[in-house]
């Protein structure tokens, strides 16, 4: 009886289009930046689309083999590895403590603007063998991916993806030039402070001033670092006509890592799609070691510290002022650290060589989490509504936590000035202080309070673009123009002159006029 509905059923199935899985092209950058991408290719991967890594062959965090991933290794390092990085780290911390003088702040930014030059310098020296090798890159044409997704924060990917004519899509809080929104976004300085201003979108005449002259300052840091490196290489690879920060400009999709419960309210564009806690997950049950040690704290709950994954180890006689600081208090304290062990670390503290992270600070126990300042961190606090005291350290940190305590969810230490003392009154601060939690389970109910998950928005725009091989509707046309073109300069200028045109015909017509009644009037009178 039911057979001939069978048949129809079957031969509708069989008759509908598969929706094929696609190809994507990931060129990422190593550390903690990898490990976001990572969980966007985790989940690419779960709806049926193939993923391809490019991957340098010193890689730190990027594993050749993966279930998720084919890579392709190339020949070449990156300059990201962890011993490198790692003495780059202990010179950063060894300025910072030098002391707060000008020389001093001075000193900290040359450091940084000289490690970017060369990370920079060593990426594209990749690309170029990259680009030299015709094999490599006939592959790449042959394999007919759908798009290239990257991370802006080089410029390899981007470069890339515009040598193998692919759409491209960012995963981005960063471009080689800084924050990403001053790409592609209007950004008055009047109420968008420069990242690293500890400005917030209320500035006093003075701040606009700061901000201003702040502005200029990342100018001179994009041209010794950006420009020296990506202006030569654009120019031999792809003619003299073209801006590399063109090439950024012309990404189908920015999805960028943060959003405004993050960020202060700001202009925005219709191909930037908001992600921000697209990594964060509801919770899961903790080992029962370590649940057996969270639940030995009774009412006191437990604090968290983690400095994230590439600053594993401080200074001894920081470590030994910070675990002097945790003995004294009743919580409990579960502690990323893989140093020496501190002589003064007290009976309440766990040290783990690697800890889970958010299923930690997603337990009812967890009261405060201490950390540097990373933007997954951030993200993870803001999602379990944790708050946070701050020991930021160097690139976006010191930014991140300067929200962070504008919000009044965080309490923010110099690492370079940090004792036993000063650390244990923050903790007491955030930890009974009860605005702080207020304020951060106010800011998580805000963030989680969306009509679609970040991760479920950040793949449809990915899918969107494989789609319709490219999202140009979304693009603004502003990035092809000149700064006169974009600011109207020239529109400005040439009104300007026809006014003054027309003031002159006016004045001439007036000066004539009146020569001709004086002249009549003279002739009357004699």
């Amino acid at each position: 009886m039911h057979r001939p509905t069978l048949v129809a059923l079957a031969l509708l199935l069989c008759s509908s289009p598969m929706v094929n899985g696609g190809k994507v092209l990931v060129y990422p950058l190593d550390g903690s930046h990898w490990i976001n991408m990572k969980v966007l290719i985790e989940e690419l991967h779960s709806k049926g689309h193939e993923i391809t890594v490019l991957r340098s062959s010193d890689s730190w965090y990027i594993k050749p083999e993966s279930p998720h991933y084919k890579s392709i290794t190339l020949n070449s390092s990156a300059g990201f590895d962890e011993e490198r990085f790692g003495s780059f780290v202990k010179r950063m911390l060894s300025m910072r403590r030098e002391g707060a003088s000008l020389w001093s702040r001075i000193s900290l930014e040359y450091e940084l603007m000289e490690q970017f030059y060369q990370m920079n310098k060593q990426v594209l020296q990749m690309l170029g063998d990259m680009f030299e090798n015709t094999k490599l890159m006939q592959s790449l044409h042959d394999a007919k991916y759908d798009l290239v997704l990257t991370d802006p924060a080089i410029g390899a990917g981007v470069l890339l993806s515009h040598r193998l004519g692919l759409p491209l899509v960012l995963n981005v809080r960063w471009t080689v030039q800084g924050e990403g929104h001053q790409a592609i976004a209007p950004s008055p300085l009047s109420y968008v402070p420069i990242p690293g201003t500890d400005l917030t979108d209320k500035m006093t005449f003075f701040q606009r001033v700061g901000n201003f002259l702040y502005y200029f300052f990342s100018c001179f840091q994009i041209w010794y670092v950006t420009d020296a490196t990506y202006k030569p290489f654009v120019q031999r690879y792809f003619g003299n006509d073209v801006h590399y920060m063109e090439f950024f400009q012309a990404a189908d999709i920015w999805l960028m890592r943060n959003d405004f419960t993050f960020e202060f309210p700001r202009p925005t564009m219709p191909n930037v799609i908001y992600m921000s806690g697209f990594q964060c997950k509801p919770s899961k049950p903790l080992s029962k070691e370590l649940e057996d040690f969270v639940q030995s704290s009774g009412e006191h709950g437990i604090i968290v510290m983690t400095l994230g994954t590439l600053v594993a180890t401080l200074p001894e006689d920081i470590t030994d002022d910070i675990a002097a600081a945790f003995a004294e208090l009743p919580q409990k304290v579960i502690w990323r650290h893989k140093g020496k062990r501190p002589s003064t670390l007290g009976n309440n503290t766990l040290i783990l060589d690697w800890l889970p992270q958010n299923d930690l600070l997603g337990h009812p126990k967890t009261r405060v989490f201490v950390a540097h300042g990373g933007t997954n961190g951030m993200q993870e606090a803001i999602y379990n509504g944790v708050p946070l005291v701050g020991l930021p350290l160097m690139f976006d940190q010191q930014d991140n936590f300067f929200r962070m305590k504008t919000k009044g969810v965080a309490k923010v230490l110099d690492l370079a000035t940090v004792n036993k003392d000063n650390f244990l009154e923050a903790l007491k601060e955030v930890l009974y202080k009860p605005s702080y939690r207020e304020k951060m389970k106010k800011l998580s109910n805000l963030h989680r309070d969306q009509p679609m998950k970040p991760m479920d928005r950040a793949i449809f725009w990915i899918e969107f673009v494989m789609r319709h091989k490219g999202a140009k509707h979304l693009q603004t046309e502003s990035y092809k123009m000149p700064a006169i073109q974009y600011h109207s300069i020239d529109v400005m200028a040439f009104l300007l002159a026809v006014i003054l045109l027309v003031f002159i015909v006016f004045i001439s017509a007036v000066k004539v006029l009146w020569r001709r009644v004086f002249s009549r009037s003279k002739d009357k009178k004699e």
